[in-house]
């Protein structure tokens, strides 16, 4: 019941993206009404529709895939295949998840600028991060979804997949602007991440699909909240620099870094 709830909620969110407002005529063409959604123009709280459609996507069919018999039998049958031909545990997805994350701040450091500086990039990780971990937290207490090894409860949705999505979807809108190919880069790491949580039969495939969208759509939220942050500490218009000089005196060597951020 309690889960029914939460997707009665995601539904609620997922119709009010898709709502536009008739013009002269009382009939609104399919067209007019796919345009509208995907336009870049179209705008929710300040953000492209877009940018939360595909998050929203994800999570519903998680929590369709634990109400509905037919996605919920899909999930028990490539399970029973895992269990079939995989016995060994693989311990990568405890490391790599966090892989995407450090590359939000390693390609730069490369000399391939980001969309953001140091401080708004810092501020957009720290709060996506916090924001994901208490979705999954918050979700785990209310679904008490079985995990397939039967350890716990706390299956729904994959934790260390929406960690992994979370720096994934940073490098995509942090650098879709120099190379797309960077964006890919980090989705295919989360996307191994999912998959090493279902083949170690601690995640069913849902979970897994919505702790994408949770991650994702942290990082959709953060972008919104940046704005507020920057005004909040009224430095708007300051650039990130580093300054390094060395330092010499009287019997004195060393290297002198100053950092405005």
């Amino acid at each position: 019941m309690q889960m029914k709830r939460v997707f009665f909620v995601i539904l609620l969110f997922v119709t009010g993206l898709g709502k536009i407002s008739a013009q002269e005529s009382d009939t609104i063409r399919f067209e007019s009404y796919f345009e509208n959604i995907v336009s870049p123009n179209t705008h929710f709280l300040g953000a492209p529709y877009a940018g939360f459609i595909i998050p929203a996507i994800f999570i519903s069919y998680g929590f369709l895939a634990h109400n509905q018999n037919g996605l919920r039998q899909l999930d028990v049958r490539m399970n029973q295949g895992i269990r079939r031909c995989f016995t060994n545990k693989i311990q990568a997805d405890d490391y790599i998840q966090y892989t995407p994350a450090i590359a939000v701040f390693g390609v730069d450091l490369l000399g391939i600028k980001a969309k953001h500086n140091f401080r708004d990039r810092t501020f957009l990780v720290t709060s996506s991060y916090l924001l994901s971990s208490a979705s999954v937290h918050a979700l785990k207490r209310v679904s008490h979804v079985r995990r397939p090894d039967e350890s716990n409860i706390l299956s729904f949705p994959s934790g260390h997949t929406a960690t992994a999505f979370v720096g994934a979807h940073l490098l995509f809108k942090e650098y879709k602007d120099v190379s797309p190919w960077i964006g890919i880069a980090g989705y295919t790491v989360a996307s191994i991440t999912g998959a090493i949580r279902v083949l170690n039969r601690r995640h069913w495939v849902s979970d897994v699909v919505a702790g994408a969208g949770v991650g994702m759509l942290s990082v959709e939220i953060s972008y919104l909240l940046l704005p507020v942050f920057q005004q909040l500490i009224g430095v708007n218009e300051r650039q990130t620099s580093l300054t390094i000089a060395p330092v010499i005196g009287p019997n004195t060597y060393g290297v002198g870094i100053a950092c405005t951020f």
